[in-house]
């Protein structure tokens, strides 16, 4: 299979006092459409900075990041907004919904963030009505009038990854989603996940349970910057 994701040599470092702090040192990483990955690694391994650069939510000191052949550094920053807003979907460990907006609302957010006024109100309806039928297949069709301060952990995480999938992004970036969660809840939304990736959506996720990536076609090791099993 070919990859629609790849990074060459990513590097990233970061300023600490008068120091600096190397998180990234050559990452080589290729995800083939379709695929599970995991990217497995302690706390301050690098895996969080490199799926925020995998997004273009952060930018490598050196290296490339290709999506579907195209270099991201290439893309102006009209193009990278598009490409984060429609081609990739955000699942992050604390939700990062909006309380004064109740669950449908958060859940078409990035697709009213993609369109101008007018045409928003001309997709409107059926915005609304393809958010209604994500939220029902995840089990919130029940909530969507409730705000998310009114929902338990797992049910705000299910609202995050009705918002990531509503301009069906051609790949899904999890950062420790099950991490603020206790293990039976956390094996829901991994049970969603796969459910999603059968379905043939392509799914990276970081974490730092070995037992939560026991769930993916492929287990990437990071260790002080480095991939440390990639085959």
């Amino acid at each position: 299979m070919s990859a629609i994701l790849e990074t060459v040599g990513i590097e990233k470092s970061y300023k600490l006092g008068t120091q600096r702090l190397s998180v990234l040192r050559g990452v080589d990483l290729s995800v083939a459409r379709g695929e599970f990955v995991v990217i497995v690694g302690a706390s301050g391994s690098g895996k969080s900075t490199l799926l925020h650069i995998l997004g273009a939510l952060d930018r490598p000191d050196r290296g490339i990041v290709t999506f579907e052949g195209r270099p991201l550094d290439r893309m102006t920053g009209r193009q990278l907004n598009r490409f984060r807003n429609r081609c990739v979907g955000f699942v992050f460990q604390f939700y990062h919904l909006l309380d004064e907006l109740n669950v449908l609302e958060n859940a078409v957010l990035p697709a009213m963030a993609s369109m101008g006024t007018l045409r928003w109100l001309g997709a409107r309806r059926a915005v609304i009505d393809k958010a209604r039928n994500i939220l029902d297949r995840l089990g919130l069709a029940q909530r969507l009038r409730h705000k998310s301060y009114q929902l338990s952990g797992g049910e705000r995480q299910r609202v995050a990854i009705a918002r990531a999938l509503i301009n069906d992004p051609t790949i899904l970036l999890a950062d420790e989603p099950t991490g603020n969660l206790d293990s039976r809840t956390g094996s829901g939304i991994l049970e969603v996940l796969d459910a999603l990736n059968r379905d043939g959506q392509t799914v990276v996720m970081v974490t730092h349970d070995d037992r939560v990536a026991q769930r993916a076609h492929r287990v990437v090791r990071l260790a002080d910057g480095r991939i440390q099993n990639h085959p």
